[in-house]
């Protein structure tokens, strides 16, 4: 029904105006529209991993203890989902979703109208069953989520890569998912983090270096202790050649063989970690336990303040597809709760997909901009000149003319789009200063989206004509119409 032109004539209003927000949501996620008909592949994509993912996240956290009823906020077992669940009438998973979908607010949209569509009871039971035939070992295994979305995709790269297509944005997730396994997360974290951490140990402690029996005795000497320990097993060290000998004589001091990382910072708060392509988010994972106990080290901090430290300052991530986004944010949270063997706060993740491009035009754009920049402007800026003013603008045009042009092709290319590529500074004033005013420019492509749908349900001198139950009093219309002129929505 969402695909055609019309309505059925039997939706309730209820189900009309969810028509139109799934129409207005598919648009965003690039659904084509032709004439009054629309595309809806990739809407029903997301709509059938957003319900697979509620239910699967859900699983993961109550096989760990870490499920929270939300109304009383303590952790519930899949046995309690199920007795309240027959007590309301609903099905477990249901409940479990639901009370999973609060803990991740940020990673399942109170307003995301792909969770209010029902599924089709055959679908769901065939999710269910698929979910309920899986052992509680795979729960509780740390690479397990990596490993679960790896085969799940396995069938569709099997039938990309038959079919010889060109690969473009929709196959693209398919073909370039390879879960890393955790050797190869750790030989490469440890011969960097933990090569820089061994360095400046031996600096300190020269005899070290000089009188080590073997690596393994330097390994045992990096090892961090907080909260159980964390052994550097892949950290590699060499020995320099013995003084007045030649290459060959490896008898001098000990050195990480990585190298130094010299130009590296000194302190483990100002380390910044980026995996560019972090899938289901293995390497921040490994990430947040190595410097979580670094910054318990070094600052002194509790285990729960180093978590909330590192996710604020350390680790970041991009991804081209936004199922493996989710999937990230969702292995990270997790992991930082389990960590602290509780559900605790968690500070906004810096992960984000690289895969969208721009919904709107270029103008659109800057005159979004314009209005944000203008609403901040009139409290920070009342004492600037016009001249002042009137350069901030030029920066502005500048900034989200280049923005637009570098994120066009950002369904293929993703975090492969180099920035320095721009023929200027793209950022002539801080980025702290820009952020906001994009923030407020996605607001307001979802929100056009939306007004779009609205709009195409014409109203004529003979009454509304769009089917889905407007009413032809002058209200209703004057509501749409002050609707299409509401402020630019306040940055988030």
């Amino acid at each position: 029904m969402v695909a055609d032109a019309e309505p059925d004539s039997s939706l309730s209003a209820d189900d009309r105006a969810l028509r139109r927000r799934l129409r207005a949501h598919g648009r965003q996620l690039g659904d084509l529209r032709q004439g009054a008909e629309q595309e809806v592949g990739r809407l029903a994509h997301e709509v059938a991993y957003e319900h697979w993912h509620r239910m699967l996240f859900a699983r993961f956290l109550a096989e760990n203890g870490l499920l929270v009823e939300p109304a009383h906020e303590v952790p519930v077992s899949l046995d309690e989902c199920r007795d309240i669940a027959r007590e309301s009438r609903r099905d477990i998973w249901a409940v479990a979703a639901e009370f999973a979908a609060a803990m991740l607010p940020r990673i399942f949209q109170p307003d995301d109208p792909s969770l209010v569509v029902r599924l089709p009871p055959e679908t769901q039971r065939e999710l269910e069953r698929t979910l309920a035939g899986l052992p509680s070992a795979v729960f509780l295994a740390d690479d397990a989520l990596g490993w679960t979305y790896q085969f799940w995709q396995a069938d569709r790269k099997d039938e990309v890569n038959r079919s010889g297509v060109k690969i473009g944005a929709d196959e693209l997730p398919a073909v370039t998912q390879l879960f890393t396994e955790p050797y190869m997360v750790r030989f490469l974290f440890h011969n960097t983090v933990g090569a820089w951490r061994a360095e400046r140990l031996l600096a300190d402690r020269p005899e070290l270096a000089e009188n080590a029996e073997s690596e393994e005795d330097l390994r045992r000497t990096v090892r961090l202790e907080a909260e159980g320990g964390y052994d550097f097993d892949y950290l590699r060290f060499v020995r320099e050649p013995g003084n007045g000998t030649d290459d060959g004589d490896a008898s001098g001091p000990w050195r990480p063989a990585a190298g130094s990382f010299d130009k590296w910072p000194a302190r483990a708060a100002e380390l910044r970690i980026l995996d560019p392509c972090c899938g289901s988010g293995h390497f921040l994972i490994e990430g947040l336990h190595l410097v979580a106990r670094l910054r318990m080290e070094e600052e002194g901090l509790s285990l729960q303040d180093a978590i909330r430290a590192v996710l604020s300052d350390n680790l970041h991530g991009l991804e081209i597809d936004p199922r493996c986004a989710q999937i990230a944010a969702f292995s990270v949270a997790f992991t930082a709760w389990k960590l602290a063997e509780k559900a605790i706060e968690l500070p906004p993740l810096r992960i984000a997909c690289s895969g969208f491009s721009p919904n709107a035009t270029k103008q659109e754009w800057l005159t979004w901009t314009k209005q944000a920049a203008d609403a901040a402007d009139s409290s920070r800026h009342l004492h600037l000149q016009g001249a002042r003013r009137r350069s901030v603008s030029g920066f502005l045009r500048h900034t989200v003319e280049t923005l637009h042009d570098l994120f066009a092709e950002a369904p293929t290319l993703g975090s492969l789009i180099d920035p320095r590529s721009a023929d200027a500074d793209l950022f002539a004033e801080r980025f702290d200063a820009v952020s906001p005013l994009m923030d407020a420019v996605r607001e307001r492509e979802r929100e056009r989206e939306r007004e779009r749908e609205r709009r195409r349900h014409s109203h004529g001198t003979n009454g509304c004509r769009c089917g889905d139950g407007c009413s032809s009093q002058s209200s209703r219309h004057d509501l749409h119409a002050r609707h299409y002129e509401r402020p630019v929505p306040r940055p988030r």
